[in-house]
């Protein structure tokens, strides 16, 4: 019989289709929190019939073309929502819709799909995958690193094509926030600033984004915390972290707000490391977000943050190794160091956030802002290490194995620090939007004024074979001898105006374009920078479902701190803004797959050239700037991506990068010595007197940031059988950086960092649901969901490199050592939500 039916159906729609021009709209359905809607009835309005969101709260609709038409949204304990649309014969429209708890009164909340696919660089990443992404560092961070990349699952930081971590915006409800500056390995960091349960939508801007935006050159992650309608909250707790979250409204609806708190300790993650020792980190914070409706027109905001993170560190020892080829011989190196001293870092952030939003018709919105951020680091650290470098013996039959048989080198060295920075910025910032139809005009202005109080103390002693570095038979010297101080007060003025240009019918079909132009002056190098940008994006009337896009503008990036301050520890106050000219295209193609699924493939080529360098090298996450706009450098590639459900109702996506980024560094020429024979020497000696010289230039060479490949993978499965029980994948791989030998012209960013390759898996269950079917007694009748996650990190056992360490043996060669990330580990967790 249902066969029978079902043919008839089909039957049915064929004949009508043959008669009327259709269309077809197809999409997703969520709450206010972001979960999927099943059950959600769609429908024509005024029509019988509809179709059913899935597990996944997707649909797909046919619908009447060349007319204006409404679609009508509803469920059991949601207010229900009508659409108008206007679609083209054969044309297919891609929609998200957001439904709210509550009766019909409730406003209406839409996210079109289409403004993703026609803004350049733009992602949206659903925050709801943060905590069940199986990642060392999680949140919304640990998404973005699929997508563009990643060398080190203990930072949070990320690169964007050939950008460093300094070249990323972060905004959270239009506030910029800022990471920590002193931190020098992925150890010492703590929680992300960004709490992903308290998130609404997620933009991420990998390039080419609008004028609206500030002044740096690589990315944009633009967050926006939710403004809740109903009481909810969650609870989670793991090996790594724990946290909770508070949801709810007041006074009728006109109040509301959220609270979240969270705690992480990497102790387990560094108990593996190859320095071994008594490591005690810890990091905590607390983030609150209150809307107030004041009136019809008027709302107020608030957004506050208060985290703190130490690091506490007593190394005993370390053992690393290093295996060489070659066709003349083959070692395995072996470093074994043995330490005395302690590490004692801290980071303590907060930022108080105000808003005021007034809106005196529905087609202008204004917005006035006022926020406080201060960040205070102490970095304090005196270690000494006595080491033995050598020959390591693996013959697991000997006696001496995994002992150095074979001494090559042996020294001692000692690292002393206490250094503090303390930074304030405070900011005033209007902001407008006007709706004129066709045309969509937004502005705003920003005063800022930020105060930078900086005390640099720090030393390192060298000692190979009995001598100290730099050797002088005379005196004492250190090997590095850093003593600065700056206290620096910054007045910055910047601003922009765009606007966004619909052409065609309001289907957003045909063509549409962003223009507009930012300015910055700031009172410290007196430089005005004046930054146009534009975008377009061009939909052909084609039966396939393709859209094309371009984007091209100027990107400058001031000096903030980190930049200005040299290798020897002194500032230029005099750095100029590094300045990019990037241009962009790209198409996006909505398509149907495996079962009829729909799936989606998007391209980007970009070219990046940059002139007032300010050259760097990278070591773990700390970067450290030469201090001057001495470079000329460029990034080139392309991006492809694809997102879509390879098994039905479970998300996945695929991300492939190809890049190259080069660098060419003023006056970085270098000189090799003759003697009297024109033959060329190594060092002066008695016997070898130089005699002429010949000047090399370096030229073109890697940036620290350049990798040819990037490839990440996230995949989401379920049992056939059960939809309860989910694994989650993620897998990352990058072709091989490069690393500076630090004081080198001639070898500079020559060592090579092997190929990072990562794969963490992780397996769900779903352990309560089903609210409505539990009794009342029941003790988890208040609770919507409880799901148990177990994690393996690092599922090849793979020991990838960070960075290297260089020792000298007894004849004064230099040997790389390197440093190496996390091994396999597992972790636990159990998520809950009422």
């Amino acid at each position: 019989m249902r066969i029978l039916i079902g043919v008839l159906l089909l039957l049915t729609g064929l004949t009508v289709s043959a008669q009327n021009k259709q269309a077809w709209i197809s999409g997703r359905v969520i709450g206010e929190n972001e979960e999927a809607l099943r059950g959600v009835s769609v429908s024509v309005l005024g029509k019988t019939g509809g179709v059913v969101t899935g597990d996944s709260g997707t649909f797909r609709i046919r619908v009447p073309a060349g007319k204006s038409f409404a679609l009508v949204f509803s469920h059991t304990g949601y207010a229900e929502v009508q659409k108008i649309f206007y679609l083209s014969e054969g044309e297919e429209e891609k929609v998200t819709m957001r439904l709210l708890r509550g009766g019909k009164t409730l406003e209406t909340v839409v996210v079109q799909d289409e403004r993703e696919r026609r803004e350049m660089g733009l992602i949206r990443i659903n925050p709801r995958n943060a905590l069940s992404l199986p990642s060392t560092i999680g949140g919304v961070e640990g998404l973005i690193k699929i997508l563009v990349g990643s060398n080190n699952e203990l930072s949070s930081q990320y690169s964007v094509r050939g950008g460093n971590y300094d070249e990323n915006l972060i905004y959270i409800n239009d506030f910029e926030v800022f990471r920590p500056y002193l931190v020098r390995s992925g150890q010492q960091e703590g929680l992300s600033f960004i709490n992903p349960e308290l998130a609404r939508n997620v933009s991420f801007y990998n390039g080419g984004f609008q004028a609206k935006y500030g002044d740096k050159m690589s990315s944009v992650l633009d967050i926006q915390y939710k403004k809740p309608k109903t009481f909810a909250g969650s609870a989670y707790v793991s090996l790594l972290e724990q946290g909770f979250h508070l949801e709810g409204s007041a006074r009728k609806g006109q109040v509301s707000w959220l609270v979240g708190a969270r705690n992480r300790s990497n102790r387990n993650l560094l108990s593996s490391q190859e320095t071994q020792g008594a490591y005690i980190p810890s990091s905590n914070d607390i983030q609150a977000f209150v809307t107030w409706k004041l009136h019809e027109k008027w709302q107020l905001e608030f957004l506050g943050n208060l985290s703190g993170t130490k690091f506490t560190l007593i190394p005993q020892s370390a053992q690393k190794t290093s295996s060489v080829f070659s066709p003349l011989f083959t070692a395995n190196l072996g470093l074994d160091i043995f330490f005395e001293g302690r590490e004692q870092d801290s980071y303590r952030t907060n930022l108080l956030g105000f808003s005021l939003v007034h809106q005196p018709g529905k087609k202008l919105r204004l917005k006035w802002m006022l926020s406080r951020f201060s960040n205070k680091e102490q970095e304090n650290f005196d270690i000494a290490g006595a080491y033995l470098f050598g020959d390591r013996d693996f013959d697991n039959t000997s006696s001496t194995f995994g002992q150095i048989v074979n001494p090559l080198g042996a020294g001692y060295y000692q690292t002393y620090a206490r250094n503090e920075l303390d930074i304030k910025v405070w900011n005033a910032t209007h902001r407008g939007s006007l709706d004129r139809g066709r045309h969509f005009i937004q502005w705003g202005n920003t005063i800022e004024q930020t105060t930078i109080t900086d005390r640099l103390k720090e030393w390192e002693y060298q000692d190979s074979a009995g001598y100290s570095l730099p050797f002088n038979p005379n005196t004492l010297r250190l090997n590095k001898l850093l003593r600065s101080t700056a206290n620096l007060d910054i007045r910055k003025f910047s601003g922009y105006i765009q606007d966004n240009i619909r052409f065609g019918d309001s289907s957003g079909r045909n063509l549409s374009v962003q223009a507009g132009v930012r300015y910055h002056y700031n009172s410290l190098n007196k430089e005005l920078l004046i930054s146009p940008r534009a975008q377009v994006s061009l939909k052909p009337n084609w039966k396939k479902d393709i859209l094309f896009k371009a984007a091209a503008g100027l990107y400058m990036q001031p000096p903030f701190y980190r930049e200005l301050r040299r290798y020897d520890g002194s500032v230029n106050t005099a750095m100029k803004a590094q300045k990019s000219v990037q241009v962009t295209a790209g198409m996006d193609y909505n398509f149907k797959g495996m079962g009829g699924r729909p799936f989606r493939l998007t391209t980007e080529l970009y070219y990046k050239h940059m002139t007032d360098v300010a050259a760097y090298d990278v070591d773990n996450v700390k970067i450290r700037y030469l201090g001057n706009n001495n470079a000329r450098a460029y990034a080139a590639g392309i991006e492809f991506r694809l997102f879509g459900e390879l098994v039905k109702d479970a998300e996945s996506w695929l991300s492939i990068g190809l890049m190259r980024t080069r660098e060419n560094l003023d006056n970085d020429a270098y000189y090799r010595y003759k003697n009297a024979a024109g033959e060329f020497i190594t060092a002066q000696t008695q016997d070898q007197v130089p005699t002429d010289s010949v000047k090399y230039d370096v030229g073109w060479l890697r940036r620290p940031t350049d990798r040819l490949i990037t490839v990440g993978l996230y995949l989401e499965d379920y049992l056939a059988t059960n939809k309860n029980f989910k694994v989650h994948l993620n897998a990352i791989y990058g072709s091989n950086m490069a690393y500076n030998i630090p004081g080198s012209v001639k070898y500079r960013n020559a060592l090579i960092v092997e190929p990072y390759i990562r794969i963490d898996i992780g397996f769900s269950a779903l352990l309560l649901s089903e609210k409505s079917l539990r009794r009342s007694h029941n003790p988890f009748r208040g609770f919507d969901n409880i799901w148990a996650s177990f994690e393996v990190f690092n599922l090849i056992d793979r020991p990838n490199t960070i960075s290297y360490q260089l020792i000298k043996d007894f004849a004064n060669n230099i040997y790389s050592i390197p440093n190496r990330l996390t091994p396999r580990l597992v972790n636990v967790k159990l998520v809950a939500r009422f």
